[in-house]
């Protein structure tokens, strides 16, 4: 769909793009805060942040329960929640474009006055509970958080979670929407068909009722290389890993474009050298391999699930692959067809209004950026075979890293995948 970008920065300090999509019958609104996990201050609280976002929708200026908000909010087919993460909470929305200023206002009550009320802080305690219980039923989630505590990230797992939920009062909960939900420190992105109400828009968000305050700094880890570790399950009938690596910087667009290259070759289809190749062996039923690129460090992951029987062969071809990598074994063929599949997904990425403004938001409510959509066929178009090369050795050569797994085996099983992948950094 074609679209137009600009960037807003309002009088009380708020910034947000508004992304103008001719003729679209949807409106979708995006609202971000600093005020994820690692901004409450007291660790002995760590799910203040995570139980307000259970708040959200309930009690406000205008309406006395979250039953009463929600009927009104959704009678038009409208949707909304709200997410948190390690830094992140997030608003979202979604309507018919007749009502978008009714749904843009309900925002705006909900937001910036909410009534939080002990019976609701009750309940979502509860909820809350069951959320996270729920979460250790899966060991993929139970496995990333503990890779990341291994590495040096400051944060709890799932189970550390759940052990604090009862500390949470509403004191906690007011004083952290009153810290973190200032019009500095809110980012937006709205879309839809903008045309003649850009300016309604800006002067809707410039009267919210929040009081300044400040963008908060993102809080710097220093990652460190840790040993193989089983987080032992009896139930677990598998291994679930993952293969974590770190670097000390952020990847540039170009290296970050590369890499996504480079994990297509490896893991991304049927018939990729690594993911393609325990397929046929029927050694694997899946698994993936990833790049990121945080504030001050990039991360390039491989995980999944294997049965114990075949996981040291699954690990032989992980090694022999990376190794490949690090010896130039790339070829101009490979690399031709990973930029092929990269530039049809991206023709096939902004089919909706929510696909627009998802392609813009990450990065812009990270570090402000404003991607140049009209420009990534250009960066797959030059992604080199020397740059992805450069980078993948550049990981393997900062060695900071953890393996880890989630099973019902032995510690010698993790110790022996680990040995493996350690032949790497020789």
């Amino acid at each position: 769909m074609k679209h137009t970008v600009s960037e807003v920065r309002l009088a009380n300090g708020a910034r947000g793009l508004l992304i103008d999509v001719p003729g679209a019958t949807v409106m979708s609104f995006r609202f971000h805060f600093r005020a994820g996990n690692r901004y409450v201050g007291d660790k002995n609280v760590y799910e203040t942040a995570h139980i307000m976002e259970h708040m959200a929708f309930g009690a406000n200026a205008q309406f006395a329960n979250e039953h009463a908000y929600e009927a009104e909010f959704t009678k038009n087919g409208a949707y909304h929640n709200a997410m948190t993460s390690d830094l992140s909470m997030v608003y979202v929305a979604e309507c018919a474009d007749f009502e978008w200023e009714r749904i843009l206002r309900l925002q705006q009550v909900a937001i910036c006055q909410p009534r939080f009320k002990q019976e609701e802080l009750d309940a979502e305690k509860g909820n809350v509970r069951s959320e996270l219980t729920g979460y250790l039923n899966n060991n993929g989630y139970v496995l990333w958080p503990k890779i990341q505590q291994l590495m040096g990230e400051d944060v709890y797992t799932f189970r550390q979670r759940l052990r604090l939920i009862d500390n949470v009062t509403l004191q906690h909960i007011r004083h952290h929407h009153t810290l973190t939900h200032t019009s500095d420190n809110m980012r937006f992105v709205i879309a839809g068909n903008l045309h003649g109400r850009k300016a309604h828009i800006q002067r809707m968000l410039e009267a919210w009722e929040l009081p300044r305050g400040k963008r908060f700094d993102v809080p710097r880890d220093e990652l460190r290389k840790a040993g193989p570790t089983l987080i032992r399950r009896k139930e677990a009938s598998n291994l679930t890993f993952g293969w974590s690596m770190a670097l000390p910087r952020e990847l540039d667009d170009d290296e970050d474009e590369a890499m996504a290259c480079l994990n297509h070759i490896l893991t991304g289809t049927m018939h990729s050298r690594i993911f393609g190749a325990a397929r046929k062996k029927g050694l694997a039923y899946g698994m993936f391999s990833e790049t990121s690129t945080g504030f001050y460090d990039s991360g390039w992951d491989f995980g999944g699930q294997v049965n114990l029987e075949t996981a040291d062969k699954l690990f032989d071809i992980i090694a022999r692959e990376i190794r490949a990598v690090l010896n130039g074994e790339i070829t101009e063929e490979e690399l031709d067809a990973a930029k092929s599949y990269a530039l049809g997904r991206y023709q096939m990425g902004a089919q909706t209004v929510a696909q627009i403004s998802n392609f813009y938001r990450g990065r812009y409510f990270g570090d402000g950026f404003v991607k140049d959509y009209e420009h990534v066929p250009d960066e797959i178009r030059n992604v080199s075979r020397e740059r992805m090369l450069r980078t993948a050795r550049e990981f393997i050569d900062a060695n900071t890293w953890v393996f880890a797994g989630v099973s019902s085996g032995a510690k010698d099983d993790i110790v022996r995948i680990n040995n493996k992948l350690e032949t790497l950094f020789k």
